[in-house]
């Protein structure tokens, strides 16, 4: 349906406004379908907002939006996707957002931007697909979904499932089905418009590694920051990073500290400590385990850490994250 749409056809296109969602992203869309119709001089994509029972939403800004409408099941377009940006706490197939995913689902295309696989793979319709969220949530979705293949991509698009990790890979989504759907020329035209400078891919990854903000000229420095981040569980130390990638201990730490602004120690610590966030927020796994699985030698010591680098305690910030999406 996406690669070979008849280019004089118009796209009808409705977004499902869940409590929390992202208002930029809306707005990104809006404007670059705007756009896209301006320059190509004819209403190519039509944006419907939706609501569950057609009242205004509260966006995560406090903003409330105003929709066109309630969704209908029954409706037709040419695809359905669901805006969130809150992760849910707990989806089950009763809950009316994944009914009505469902019935949508066995007639056409679905998606979700940021949270919104969520609601796709609770319906089961991400069952053997690609699919990706916002990067903050990927862990806890494949640990929650074993059965979708969970990608770190800007977006996928698998089997007429659509899914988009938000942000501004929203307008790197849209323009990937314009240049499917109406050529390059428009999409070239229609980015240039935009001042985007390079339109991104399916398999562009959320985010961006240290080399892309770096740069070419500091490769010593990156392949250093590379073996700390595959090195998360023994860290090595400071001597042993220098030997690898072939560089005195000073030399080393002289680099962190000019391009980095911290010695080679203190960007590990913050590393690890990033990570086990991450996990803590995202994975069921004991907090124990979890220091461990980040080099810390006991529980005490990853507590220690933690509370000293965040101000909290890993069971104290695990429970305010619990709140937060309840």
């Amino acid at each position: 349906m996406f690669e070979y749409a008849d280019k004089g056809d118009a796209h009808q296109l409705a977004l499902l406004l869940l409590p929390g969602f992202s208002l930029s992203e809306v707005a990104l869309l809006v404007d670059a379908i705007d756009e896209i119709n301006r320059v190509s001089g004819q209403a190519l994509y039509a944006l419907t907002l939706l609501s569950m029972d057609g009242a205004p939403v509260a966006s995560c800004q406090g903003r409330q939006m105003v929709v066109d409408g309630a969704l209908n099941p029954d409706a037709s377009f040419s695809l359905v996707a669901v805006s969130a940006a809150v992760e849910p706490k707990g989806l089950t197939q009763q809950d009316p957002v994944v009914t009505a995913l469902m019935r949508l689902g066995r007639k056409g295309a679905v998606g979700g931007f940021h949270a919104g696989a969520f609601w796709l793979a609770a319906a089961g319709l991400l069952n053997g697909c690609r699919a990706t969220v916002h990067w903050s949530m990927l862990e806890h979705f494949s640990e929650r979904y074993p059965v979708v293949i969970t990608s770190s991509n800007l977006f996928e698009v698998d089997k007429e499932r659509v899914t988009c990790g938000g942000g501004t890979a929203v307008i790197d989504l849209l323009l990937h089905f314009v240049a499917r759907q109406h050529g390059n020329d428009l999409t070239a035209a229609v980015a240039e418009n935009l001042l985007i400078d390079r339109i991104r891919g399916r398999e562009d990854r959320q985010r961006i590694p240290l080399r892309n903000r770096l740069g070419a000229n500091q490769p010593k420095l990156v392949q250093a920051v590379m073996l700390m981040e595959a090195n998360l569980e023994e860290p090595l130390t400071t001597d042993e990073l220098a030997g690898h990638v072939c560089v005195s201990r000073r030399q080393l730490e002289r680099l962190f500290k000019q391009h980095l602004d911290k010695v080679p120690s203190q960007y590990y610590l913050e590393i690890r400590l990033n990570r086990a966030r991450q996990m803590l927020r995202q994975s069921s796994k004991s907090i124990i385990q979890i220091g461990l699985s980040c080099g810390f030698s006991s529980g005490p010591h990853f507590s220690s850490a933690y509370r000293n680098h965040f101000n909290m305690t890993p069971r104290e910030d695990r429970q305010s994250a619990a709140r937060k999406i309840e």
